[in-house]
């Protein structure tokens, strides 16, 4: 006990040298242990072709066709066991895509702040579970996240900013500004994300730390009145062909892709093999590569369905089977002989349209976010089909802070070490385009506008603390990849 003390007020020490006037030494040193190498400079909609009408979309080379068999063989299935798979998958869809398009809106879960802090019913979680999407009211209050607007435009109005499209920036090249740091370490989004972490489970005890969110940097949209221009389609961030090609990715589903009855007990809350899995084995900017359990993000204004809003496909697990065993079929016809990944394309997201991916019926099934005030907040399953409205058609911007639920793990410490070194000069997240970023700009967030302790154990300033005996072992390793 008495060393381990020790070693918590030597690296609480090692805090306070970092937050401090003296600290540029150390965070040099920090900034060149990053091995991470930066991505090109670019900006979102190098991640999506539906943000490029233009682009062509080759064939997957010929490599794609012996995969399909190898991945089918890796996980002990029979043309028979995936056909049988295939038929159950599509039979389950008829009846739920129609219980989506009755119920419109009301499909997805709505909880309030109050409801995170008692603890969420059993209710509430197997609908946030079925659906894979939660929006949750009141955590921020409205003047605060207004707040939080006019000061990330002031910081926009002040810089020379980049973003998506060059001429009239709707989704900006922004990670470092004082606004986004306050609301990422604010404690109330904090404590929504440990309850929503909690969700999902490490059967080791060892590899997890759920009890304790991380911040990973992302971007924020300010959407104006009469866009049409982000138009971004169904997709599923977190790669495309990785799902398959990937040994240990491909291993989350293993369930779904050993054919039969199996995908019905696909656990997508099941860490097991998803904590190591590479999602971004071509190296694209804006490709998530830690294991981040909930993508989210943080509404600066009210919006309404047709305001430019968010838009899931509220079924989790049986959209996944159908996602995982549709490159076998073409789509009723089984297909092991053609390259085809519908969707997949090396370097970008999961995409999906009505040609591609037809039984899910995307153009009545897509469902918008209903209406949401400044400070809501609105998290969707890292595996959940998602998209933006094409036109914003309301009277009024279209404001979020991209802000996810992302646990500690060894693997998630060692990208916010660097992330960490990005933020000390001013440059963007490693996951996302590179370049000079916001290391030149006026009024930029630096460490001391971290003010609380789980807000600088959050971005990497001060060491994590274990919860539990389970964690130790987990907590020990993550602040030595962060503070040697």
């Amino acid at each position: 006990m008495i060393v381990s003390m020790a070693i918590i007020h030597a690296r609480h020490a090692l805090t306070t040298r970092l937050l401090s006037q003296t600290c540029s030494r150390t965070m040099m040193t920090t900034a060149a242990q990053s091995k991470r190498a930066a991505k090109q400079e670019g900006t979102i909609a190098d991640v999506f072709t539906s943000l490029d009408p233009g682009i062509k979309v080759a064939a997957l080379p010929a490599r794609f066709i012996q995969l399909k068999k190898d991945v089918l063989t890796d996980m002990g299935a029979t043309h028979a066991s995936i056909v049988q798979a295939w038929k159950q998958v599509l039979a389950a869809l008829e009846a739920r895509t129609k219980e989506i398009v009755s119920l419109g809106g009301e499909v997805i879960p709505r909880v309030s702040f109050t409801d995170i802090e008692r603890g969420l019913s059993n209710t509430q979680k197997d609908h946030i579970k079925k659906s894979g999407v939660v929006v949750v009211t009141g955590a921020v209050p409205k003047e605060e996240a207004l707040r939080w607007k006019a000061s990330v435009k002031e910081y926009i109005t002040t810089n020379p900013v980049k973003g998506f499209p060059a001429n009239d920036i709707q989704v900006y090249e922004l990670y470092n500004s004082k606004a986004q740091i306050a609301a990422r370490t604010h404690p109330a989004i904090l404590r929504t994300q440990q309850e929503l972490l909690r969700f999902w489970h490490d059967p080791s005890n060892k590899h997890v730390d759920f009890s304790t969110p991380i911040s990973y940097f992302d971007r924020l949209r300010i959407r104006t009145p009469g866009d049409r221009s982000f138009t971004v389609g169904p997709h599923i961030d977190g790669g495309s062909v990785e799902r398959w090609e990937d040994p240990t990715f491909r291993r989350v589903f293993r369930r779904i892709l050993a054919g039969g009855a199996g995908w019905k007990s696909h656990d997508p809350f099941d860490v097991s093999w998803r904590v190591d899995a590479k999602q971004d084995l071509y190296n694209a900017p804006g490709q998530c590569s830690v294991f981040r359990c909930w993508q989210g993000w943080t509404s600066l204004s009210p919006t309404g369905v047709g305001e430019g809003t968010l838009r899931v496909l509220p079924m989790l697990s049986l959209a996944t089977a159908y996602i995982m065993l549709r490159p076998f079929f073409r789509p009723d016809p089984a297909d092991l002989e053609s390259s085809s990944f519908p969707g997949s394309i090396p370097g970008k997201g999961q995409e999906l349209n009505e040609e591609t991916h037809p039984h899910l019926r995307l153009g009545e099934t897509m469902t918008s976010i209903p209406e949401i005030q400044p400070g809501d907040q609105v998290y969707w399953h890292c595996d959940t089909v998602h998209s933006v409205e094409k036109l914003h058609g309301g009277q009024g911007d279209s404001s979020v802070f991209y802000i996810p639920a992302v646990p500690l793990s060894v693997k998630n410490a060692f990208y916010i070490r660097d992330q960490r070194a990005n933020f000390v000069y001013g440059l963007p997240a490693p996951d996302f385009p590179g370049g000079s970023g916001e290391s030149t700009f006026t009024g930029r967030a630096t460490a001391r506008d971290i003010t609380t302790s789980q807000g600088r154990r959050a971005l990497g300033f001060e060491p994590f603390v274990s919860g539990r005996v389970e964690n130790d072992e987990l907590v020990d390793a993550a602040n030595r990849v962060l503070f040697g």
